[in-house]
């Protein structure tokens, strides 16, 4: 079953600002541009006239500190081509990416190798992993990049594989292992090098779904110590919502709907979303605010809320008021992070939820 457990947190600051970023693909791919921007010609028309394929389109987002922000689409999206502006593996061919305040397309060479050393590190699908070294050598590489001596390096990278819980198997060599351990190692290969940024591209795809699953708890448990900004790239919408604060969709190099993974489940921006989220269940994504009522408006129609009603935090979802309403013939009531009544919710409240699927009003 999903979980949504996390928030995005509206006051932390901005880590990763991306505005226009666009990223066209051939030799005429600056004539292509121009077309795009001053008469809007479609992709189909860029690869007839130019041979040329637009893989990102005018894309803008910014991801919070701390945040997890998820970057789904089908294959050829344009996701992956996306999340490789943020370190500069690809020159965008317009647009703006800025990172803790820095301008990552102005980075000369060598301030570039230090920002991917040091700010940011990557996690790939295909676990990238030296087949020659052991593990806790693979997991130390970073630092034996940055001159860190072998002492202080093969300590931290020990730590980092404490906290995959891979302890003892740091003299291990990648083909001995499991494909969910090597994609632990690959994490731990990220952790290591203590960056502020992690960017994940479909990290858990090309593992069984049960490890697939095992290793998303792992990585939602981490994330609640480490708090590390990530943006994690996945095909799979219940993963993009199982894990991220917020997620972005994108189809044909568009970003189409950015929002909380409630937000995208109950509001889809147009149908592509909506068939996309059609098999969600919402019953542990919805939360209680989204189907509350204000309580003037509840007791405008009804009698005053019961100093005994049942009381829910505001963030709790669907399945746990499900529970309770079957307990209680009451109304139940929401209360905010004070513990102050905000409003109310009925069985006729949740039954509307789950078969319509939209707010209540």
């Amino acid at each position: 079953m999903l979980d949504v457990t996390r928030s995005p947190d509206s006051s932390a600051p901005t880590a990763i600002e991306i505005s226009g970023v666009w990223k066209i693909f051939g030799g005429s791919w600056n004539e292509a541009l121009n077309e795009v921007q001053t008469k809007g010609i479609s992709k189909k028309e860029v690869l007839e006239k130019y041979n040329c394929v637009v893989g990102v389109a005018d894309a803008s987002f910014s991801v919070k500190r701390g945040e997890i922000f998820c970057v789904m689409g089908l294959s050829g999206s344009g996701k992956s081509t996306l999340v490789r502006h943020i370190n500069r593996l690809l020159e965008p061919s317009a647009g703006k990416i800025v990172v803790d305040g820095s301008d990552v397309v102005g980075l000369d060479p060598e301030a570039l190798r230090t920002f991917r050393n040091e700010k940011i590190a990557m996690v790939f699908q295909n676990f990238a992993l030296m087949p020659h070294r052991s593990v806790l050598d693979n997991v130390a590489m970073p630092l034996e990049i940055r001159g860190i001596s072998k002492n202080q390096r093969m300590r931290k990278a020990a730590e980092a594989l404490e906290l995959v819980e891979l302890t003892g198997w740091g003299n291990k060599f990648a083909h001995e292992l499991s494909g969910g351990m090597q994609q632990r190692v690959g994490l731990a290969r990220a952790l290591a090098a203590n960056p502020e940024i992690l960017l994940m591209d479909e990290p858990f795809s090309a593992l069984d779904p049960l490890i697939r699953r095992q290793l998303q708890e792992e990585f939602m448990r981490l994330a609640s110590i480490m708090r590390k900004t990530t943006v994690f790239i996945t095909h799979d919408l219940d993963e993009a919502v199982r894990i991220g604060d917020r997620i972005a969709i994108m189809r044909d190099g568009v970003i189409v709907q950015i929002g909380t993974p409630e937000e995208i489940v109950m509001q889809p921006a147009d149908d592509y979303v909506a068939d996309f989220v059609a098999g969600i269940s919402r019953l542990k994504v919805v939360r209680a605010h989204a189907v509350m009522k204000p309580l003037t408006d509840y007791e405008s129609g009804n009698p005053p809320l019961p100093a005994d009603a049942p009381e829910f935090d505001e963030d709790v979802n669907l399945s746990v008021l499900i529970d309770a309403a079957i307990k209680s013939d009451g109304p139940l009531a929401i209360v905010d992070g004070d513990r102050k009544r905000i409003g109310a919710i009925t069985r006729a409240d949740l039954l509307k939820t789950v078969v319509e699927g939209t707010e209540t009003s």
